[in-house]
């Protein structure tokens, strides 16, 4: 399988990720001189590179299409371990390296173009989220959960059960197989669920690591999936959004923010009673 990727270079990186937004980046990668920008579609990268030659023309912006094998080669050969507060997310290679340690809980998650390997900060925010909260019998909803990283961790903290859905099978056959790789880990699930046509279960935290304007876009739909008291983690959105993402969100009310590196995760607490 191949993937749409689009090759920026000479341009601020932020404020290029904050233009291809509107385009659906799957996933992002360092280059030494520029980025690296996946997308679901060959026509959703080639807009995004008609977009980013029109801001900024004397920056370089090449299509490609890349191997999901040497997405994981490289991958291989590059990721190491991440540790954020008591979780270690490691690539299989890494597990026997991984320091063994009563305070720390492993989860192992195979590289590929789903999101969360845990090296974006993205995904580091959303995992200090997480354990910045209760997950003790909790039920926890993932929208959009790429690699079930987050979901996966929400079961290893705690979390009752725990449901992954993206609207990308590939990125569910990943979190699948995720899963197969933490016997330890029981009660998560994945599905592959199109957000705008299903009816999505309620949950008492639920998880959005997607873009500043999609969950602008989708505010109504994830808030009516968290129950009465319940909480909404997002992420992915960039400092200069956060503003737009509080007021879409203006019935409930921020209890923990953090941010690195430009990007931000919020944690809403939702009344305990819905308005008729």
């Amino acid at each position: 399988m191949k993937y749409p990727a689009l090759d920026v270079r000479g341009a601020d990186a932020d404020q290029v990720l904050a233009l291809v937004d509107d385009f659906a980046p799957t996933a992002v990668e360092d280059l030494s001189d520029g980025l690296s920008i996946f997308f679901s579609s060959a026509s959703r990268r080639d807009e995004a590179r008609a977009a980013v030659e029109a801001a900024f023309p004397r920056a370089a912006a090449a299509a490609r299409d890349v191997d999901d094998e040497d997405w994981a080669r490289r991958s291989q050969e590059n990721l190491t371990a991440v540790t954020v507060g008591g979780i270690t997310v490691t690539p299989p290679w890494c597990v026997q390296d991984t320091v063994q340690s009563p305070s720390l809980r492993s989860v192992t998650i195979l590289p590929s173009m789903g999101f969360g390997t845990g090296h974006h900060a993205t995904t580091r925010l959303c995992l200090s989220a997480l354990q910045a909260l209760d997950l003790h019998d909790k039920r926890v909803l993932d929208v959009g959960t790429g690699s079930g990283v987050l979901a996966i961790a929400a079961a290893t903290l705690g979390a009752r059960e725990a449901l992954g859905i993206d609207f990308d099978a590939d990125a569910i056959a990943n979190a699948l197989e995720n899963l197969e790789l933490n016997p330890q880990v029981a009660n998560v699930r994945f599905e592959t669920v199109d957000v705008r046509d299903a009816v999505l279960p309620e949950a008492d935290i639920v998880l959005a690591n997607l873009t500043g304007a999609v969950l602008v876009q989708n505010a109504a739909l994830l808030s009516s999936t968290v129950a009465p008291g319940g909480m909404l983690i997002v992420s992915g959105l960039q400092s200069h959004e956060r503003k737009d993402v509080v007021a879409a969100f203006e019935v409930a009310t921020v209890r923990w923010s953090a941010e690195e590196a430009g990007w931000e995760a919020l944690a809403f607490n939702f009344p305990a009673s819905r308005a008729v």
